[in-house]
């Protein structure tokens, strides 16, 4: 089964069970990827984080069952995954801009977000350069700290955890102790199994000293990509096409592996860097 078959096997997976209680780790697992990166690739193919897309979905189908009379608030609110209904009151007027005890009334307008379904839109229009390499287990020293299994939850904490190694000085002493390839100050999502966790760190061989903490990034062939500008915009639009124009139609897949990206300067309004990530030939 193709790549973008896999995603589109995913997406209707969870649409045969938005009434149930959905698990990220099974929805993956159809797309056969890890968690983590089902979750990246989904939002940068919809434009929508996984989370947002279900919700979407979900007071969609809501909205539909409360206009037609099936069941009362508090039942379509179960249906739906919501024990609270002020819960299920502040997500619906999110979405439609009105209280669920409203959609019934004649007249009363109402957002529907229909089905996603996945397709290749070939561009080309810019070049993306790109070298595939085969590395050994690669050591990493630096500071981490635990992720959420929702990746849009994350999107604070990153910046902050970044914010505060460079005031703190951890950056400027990880900059000392880059000795090992790759060589540079690394953010790495080291995100699979049970325990998800982002490291601001270096390759190295020198030992952990507190609060730092070491871990061995395994084996893998990466696709490495180069890129250039204003961080952080500048990586995520870089990681944007890798996912949307290069991985589709590149003979590659994702392997169950952390993301790395390499700052090989300081300058962050010019930075210089590279996007790592593990892949395997597509099955």
């Amino acid at each position: 089964m193709e790549w973008i078959e896999r995603l589109n096997a995913a997406v209707n997976y969870l649409e045969e069970r938005l009434s149930e209680e959905l698990e990220y780790e099974q929805i993956a697992r159809v797309a056969c990827c890890s968690t983590y990166h089902f979750q990246r690739m989904f939002a940068y193919m919809a434009g929508v984080p996984l989370s947002e897309y279900i919700r979407r979905r979900r007071m969609s189908l809501a909205a539909v069952d409360l206009q037609s009379g099936k069941g009362k608030i508090v039942d379509v609110a179960l249906k739906y995954g919501y024990a609270s209904p002020t819960a299920f009151n502040r997500a619906f007027q999110s979405i439609h801009g009105i209280a669920p005890s409203a959609a019934k009334k004649n007249g009363a307008g109402f957002k529907s977000y229909p089905p996603i379904r996945f397709q290749i839109i070939i561009k080309g229009v810019e070049e993306m350069n790109y070298r595939i390499e085969e590395k050994a287990p690669i050591r990493i020293v630096g500071v981490s700290q635990p992720l959420y299994k929702e990746v849009e939850k994350n999107f604070a904490i990153v910046p902050q955890m970044w914010q505060k190694a460079a005031m703190d000085g951890t950056v400027a002493k990880l900059s000392g102790m880059v000795h090992e390839q790759p060589l540079g100050i690394l953010g790495v999502s080291a995100c699979f199994g049970e325990d998800w966790r982002y490291f601001i760190c270096v390759a190295s061989s020198k030992p952990a000293e507190e609060p730092m903490q070491e871990y061995t990034i395994p084996a893998f062939t990466w696709a490495i990509f180069p890129g250039e500008g204003a961080c952080p915009q500048a990586i995520q639009d870089l990681e944007r096409r890798i996912v949307t124009e290069w991985l589709p139609t590149s003979g590659y897949e994702y392997d169950n592996g952390p993301d790395i990206e390499v700052y090989l300067n300081a300058d962050t309004q010019n930075a210089q860097f590279e996007v790592w990530i593990p892949v395997a030939k597509k099955r």
